[in-house]
Parts: C-alpha cells; structure tokens; sequence
C-alpha cells in the first residue's frame, strides 16, 4: 500500500468514530451531517500537517478540493446526494494517489456487503432493535454512508497493517 502505516495509525482513532457515526446517521436518518463531514476534514487538516510530508499534505488538500468540485457537478445531475459528495470529499485526503485502484476494489466489494447486509436486516428480526430507522422505509435509496463511511475505515485498518 502507498499510505505509510504512520500516517493512517495516526489517523485511525481520529477517523474511525467519524466513519461509525456517520454510517450510523445515514442509516437512521438517511443524511450525513455537515459536522461530521468538517471535523473529518478538520482531522485531515490538523493531522495530516504533522504526520505527512508537506508537499504531500498539499497534494491531498488539492484532493480534496477536486472531489469536492466533481461532487458538486455529480450531486446537480442527481447522481448521488450532497452528503455522499461532501463525505467523499473530505475522506479523500486521507487516500494515497497509489492505493486509488485497490481503494475502487475495496469500495466496491464493502458496497456490495453493505447492501447485502442492510437489506437482509431489513427482513429480518433486527430490524426491531432499530424499528424507526428511515433506511428501512426507502424502496430505491440507500444510505451510502455505510458504504463510505466503512470503506474508509476498513482502508486506513488495513493502511495501518500493511502500508508502506
């Protein structure tokens, strides 16, 4: 992996409480709040500064920024909503430019789980631990911030283990 085991242990305790509970806000409300996307830039922001390279640290800030402007243009053609763009932007620092490949793969493989997971849930007796989740009522949409949330966690975990 590109992301050195330094910068994503550092990142890590910072991060992981962001990914749960904005897949937890996506899955009972169906948003993900603008808070939780600013403190994960934030942390980005404040952390990063110490724990990465300056010229990489700005590399990544850039990152940020483009995701953002790609998913300002993808939210107005109503491809997905304004809290996944924003998610996406601010979790898009903490990505290696290298590890952009095995990141698809690994966002692909948690979507599909987290699909799989929620609607057998939904059928399920555990919905009753949850009954008032909005998830459960949508016919089309899905809280993608499950999927965000936990494929970003799962990739510094694994940055953690195995990163350069």
């Amino acid at each position: 992996m590109a992301i050195t085991a330094t910068s994503a242990l550092w990142f890590l305790p910072f991060v992981l409480p962001i990914c749960f509970y904005v897949m937890f806000t996506d899955m009972a409300q169906m948003r993900i709040t603008n808070q939780a996307v600013v403190v994960l830039a934030l942390v980005f922001v404040v952390v990063g500064l110490f724990v990465l390279p300056f010229n990489t640290y700005l590399w990544r800030l850039l990152g940020l920024v483009t995701v953002l402007v790609i998913g300002v243009v993808l939210n107005a053609a109503g491809v997905m909503g304004a809290g996944d763009s924003k998610f996406l932007a601010a979790g898009a620092p903490f990505v290696a430019l290298g590890d952009l490949r095995m990141l698809m793969a690994l966002f692909m493989a948690v979507t599909l789980a987290s699909v799989a997971t929620h609607r057998l849930a939904k059928h399920s007796p555990l919905r009753r631990l949850a009954p008032d989740w909005a998830s459960w009522s949508q016919a089309k949409k899905f809280p993608m911030g499950l999927a965000l949330g936990a494929t970003l966690a799962v990739y510094l975990i694994l940055g953690a283990k195995y990163g350069a």
